[in-house]
């Protein structure tokens, strides 16, 4: 054991550790809750403005591009100014979000709203650095774990809740519940401590973020878009292809300044660039073709080649049912990176995304053939969750850990789009003549997709150098030891 987790250890948090927790899930389902609470709303959307589903769906979109940008950005300053007062600030501000869109009356602002809603985004990585921060070495990866597992489930959530209120009573109502939750959480951050492991300099290029949240929009409103676009439409390829050259220029000035925005020299570290690669491929994979392809299966036609047949609400069911049971499984993969490393985790993970990709392939002509080989798609999704930023935190140093897995929400969020696409481009290639159904054969090649990427994940995984990183303990900490 080294020094720096021996003196972590004998650290006595100054709240309790279940408190810790508790407030930083209550946070962290703040932002998952509000990524998914529209879903269902969007036909309501489309009849009481009077307005197109293309011009709807940018109540999502406005959402998706500012939370991408959120997590990296606001990730560091968190490092810089504190993580306790930017989660704080960032949930009043959301706070803000839902007021605007429920009370001004118009389309364009609903999206505004949601636009600023959408700094949310920056709340997970921030609730990974506060885990790190505020609690012994020890329960790190439970902790991980569970805040990963809870924004999985209020995510399954955010349809079943929305549902009921648009049912009941009106799609204002979700803001108005949004808007409350924010400012109860933001209440009990109040109770966690104040930070005081920070990024050593607090002069950081402003230019960095500029640069930066354009171009992440950029490639992520073109990935969004190929569902209605296609991949090669002119369109497309402008906004990828101009979002990359973007990233590419911030990378380029951000190497050279002297306190960038966000540090990349860190990902020149083969664990971490290797865990990068590995959520690439997962985000495309289990993250994103699955969930999307399951909710496809149950709600398309039993007449159809391959579908179920069940309502929009049974399916939300099933979702949700599946979460919950992810969230339980959480702290036995938090146990497990805890005990044996993350990369063990990743690899069971990964395994089990293999088992998931053979089993729908074999058993998803029934529902309860679906429902067998989601148990692994949950195991799996458990387990990826909660090992990809704990291994970025086994590496990353302790001031930086809010920046480094706010990177690797940016890069889980982007492959997950790509993922969505490719599944609707690979169902949509092979129709059934005279019909809008994809073939069995269809639904294979997505099924190798998801496999191949799980084995990609996989051989990632068996690469990374098992051990934790030795990093110099922070002033802060040793002296409250």
């Amino acid at each position: 054991m080294s020094s720096h987790q021996t003196i972590r250890d004998s650290v006595r948090p100054t709240r309790p550790i279940p408190v810790i927790i508790a407030v930083l899930i209550l946070a962290d389902v703040v932002s998952a809750f509000e990524s998914s609470m529209m879903f269902n709303a969007l036909p309501r959307l489309i009849t009481d403005f009077r307005t197109t589903p293309v011009d709807a769906s940018w109540v999502l979109t406005a959402f998706v591009l500012v939370a991408a940008a959120s997590a990296a950005v606001c990730g560091r300053l968190g490092d810089i100014y504190g993580r306790r007062n930017v989660i704080i600030a960032l949930l009043l501000i959301s706070m803000v979000g839902s007021i605007v869109s429920v009370s001004t009356g118009t389309l364009t602002g609903v999206i505004i709203g949601r636009a600023v809603q959408g700094v949310s985004g920056g709340i997970l990585p921030l609730c990974f650095g506060m885990a790190r921060e505020t609690l012994p070495e020890k329960h790190v990866p439970v902790a991980t774990a569970m805040i990963a597992g809870a924004a999985m489930l209020a995510a399954a959530s955010g349809n079943i809740i929305a549902g009921a209120l648009i049912d009941n009573l009106s799609w204002h109502y979700i803001f108005v519940v949004a808007a409350v939750v924010a400012l109860v959480s933001a209440a009990a951050c109040c109770l966690l401590p104040r930070s005081t492991v920070l990024a050593d300099t607090r002069r950081v290029s402003w230019l960095g973020s500029v640069l930066f949240a354009p171009a992440i929009a950029l490639v992520l409103y073109g990935v969004n878009e190929t569902p209605s676009w296609g991949w090669i439409d002119a369109r497309t390829i402008g906004c990828v292809v101009g979002g990359l050259l973007l990233l590419l220029l911030w990378a380029w000035r951000e190497q050279r300044t002297e306190n960038p925005m966000i540090n990349l020299r860190l990902f020149a570290e083969r664990k971490l660039t290797l865990t990068m690669l590995a959520t690439a491929a997962l985000a495309i994979g289990p993250l994103g073709a699955t969930g999307f392809l399951l909710q496809i299966i149950m709600q398309t036609p039993e007449d159809a080649p391959v579908g179920l047949g069940l309502s929009a609400t049974d399916a939300g069911w099933v979702s949700f049912c599946i979460a919950i049971f992810g969230f339980l499984l959480s702290p036995v993969s938090g146990r497990i990176a805890s005990r044996a490393g993350a990369r063990r985790s990743l690899i069971i993970g990964s395994a089990f995304g293999v088992l998931n990709a053979v089993a729908l392939a074999l058993l998803h002509s029934s529902l309860a053939g679906l429902i067998f080989s989601t148990v692994f798609l949950t195991v799996a999704t458990s387990f990826i969750l909660s090992s990809l930023p704990t291994l970025v935190i086994e590496e990353a140093p302790a001031e930086n850990t809010s920046e480094a897995t706010g990177l690797n929400v940016v890069v889980r969020t982007a492959f997950t789009g790509v993922g969505t696409s490719l599944t609707t481009l690979l169902l949509s290639m092979s129709l059934v003549a005279g019909t809008p159904f994809s073939t069995r054969g269809a639904y294979l090649s997505v099924f190798v997709l998801i496999g191949v990427c799980c084995l990609v994940a996989l051989a990632l995984a068996f690469l990374i150098r098992p051990g934790l990183r030795s990093a110099a303990v922070p002033a802060a900490m040793a002296s409250r030891a």
